[in-house]
């Protein structure tokens, strides 16, 4: 899993509320088991018309968003149904964090499984962001996980909050399996040191 530091992006801005899981990754894409040419079926719906060409109105099909790490979206983003593809796709796609108001919980939970970092900020900052990214498109932001901190075009800073436990295997580039497997020395150390129970049954 690819390790998030600090990082400088352009963003995609999306200024849709309620985007579900199903709207990221059309149910008709679960059937692979693979995270590989998820990025291509990303927003399908959207970014595709009935004949498989792009829309050249959508976001992705644009050199704003084609550009960007960093999505900015409205509120309660990937509602709906649980499914680890919604942040398989995105980050198939290149992107590495998402910025909104809110999350539902379960895509929240898979985001940070994934190396996919959900940044929860203010409703000011939110509009704020979408109104700078409006009059210039090409403005970036600065991600710092270590930090928790996202820098604004003007240079401001806000904060956000991440349990301890997922920024630490962010920070190393490790999931869960990988967590466990890193303290194998430890383990084993605790093992060693444990006196051998002898069967006094038998």
């Amino acid at each position: 899993m690819e390790k998030i530091t600090t990082f400088t992006s352009r963003v995609a801005p999306l200024p849709i509320d309620n985007i579900d899981t199903d709207q990221i990754i059309p149910a008709r894409f679960l059937k692979t088991t693979s995270k590989i040419g998820l990025g291509d079926q990303l927003f399908c719906d959207w970014r595709y018309d009935a004949n498989g060409n792009p829309n050249p109105d959508f976001l992705l099909n644009q050199p704003q968003g084609k550009a960007a790490q960093v999505l900015l979206a409205g509120d309660n983003f990937g509602c709906g149904s649980s499914r680890e593809h919604a942040p398989w796709a995105l980050t198939q796609y290149g992107f590495k964090a998402v910025i909104s108001t809110s999350f539902a919980d379960i895509f929240k939970g898979n985001s940070l499984k994934n190396a996919l970092l959900p940044i929860v900020v203010p409703h000011d900052v939110s509009a704020k962001l979408f109104a700078t990214l409006k009059a210039e498109p090409a403005a970036t932001v600065t991600i710092s996980l270590a930090d928790q901190t996202v820098t604004l075009p003007d240079g401001s800073k806000v904060e956000f909050p991440i349990d301890p436990f997922y920024k630490d295997c962010l920070l190393e580039g490790v999931d869960e399996l990988g967590y466990i497997l890193k303290q194998e020395p430890a383990i084993a150390a605790y093992e060693a040191s444990r006196p051998l129970t002898v069967n006094t049954l038998a």
